[in-house]
């Protein structure tokens, strides 16, 4: 049997996991996980990058994947928000988002946690933001920290105070 025009078969690690797929060569990255592996947990809000629904980390760092297509990811590491956690055995920051009461209709929650946890880590990197207080000194994480660089993540609810005490409560209990 011959392979369709425009298809590969690709290897991705996704939370831990080693996935085999045959998939058409435009096939981004969500639509890999979504339709083809079941994991849905990854939403898909705006599909042009604007609303953060999406967010997974590749290799540790946070990536629309929306915008990205499964074939470019071969040999990378990727986190959904099934890798994070599972139930009984949250992520901190899952933890801390149901504490704080970081949601209401839930559709943009993982991608927030997602992204919040890739930004705790450019903030432990001392990656600075536009709104840091330069590039020579760690970042304070303040709200306005918070907010410039969960700015790519979208809450129709507007969640946005809560979110930032989520954050602000896992940044605290690390020590940071």
């Amino acid at each position: 049997m011959t392979k369709p025009k425009g298809t590969i078969v690709i290897q991705l690690t996704i939370n831990g996991a080693e996935h085999r797929l045959d998939i058409d060569v435009r096939t981004t990255l969500l639509d890999a996980l979504r339709n083809h592996l079941e994991l849905t947990g990854t939403k898909k809000g705006c599909d042009h990058g604007q609303c953060g629904a999406c967010t997974v980390l590749v290799n540790g760092r946070r990536v629309n994947s929306c915008l990205t297509l499964a074939v470019m990811h071969e040999g990378d590491e990727i986190t959904t928000i099934e890798g994070l956690g599972a139930p009984g055995n949250l992520h901190p920051m899952q933890e801390s988002f149901l504490h704080h009461d970081g949601f209401q209709c839930g559709y943009c929650t993982p991608g927030q946690i997602v992204s919040a946890v890739g930004m705790l880590d450019e903030v432990k990197d001392g990656w600075p933001s536009h709104v840091s207080n330069g590039v020579e000194n760690a970042p304070d994480l303040t709200d306005a920290e918070i907010s410039e660089r969960m700015s790519g993540n979208l809450c129709r609810c507007s969640c946005y105070p809560n979110i930032v005490d989520a954050i602000r409560h896992v940044h605290s209990e690390a020590g940071e």
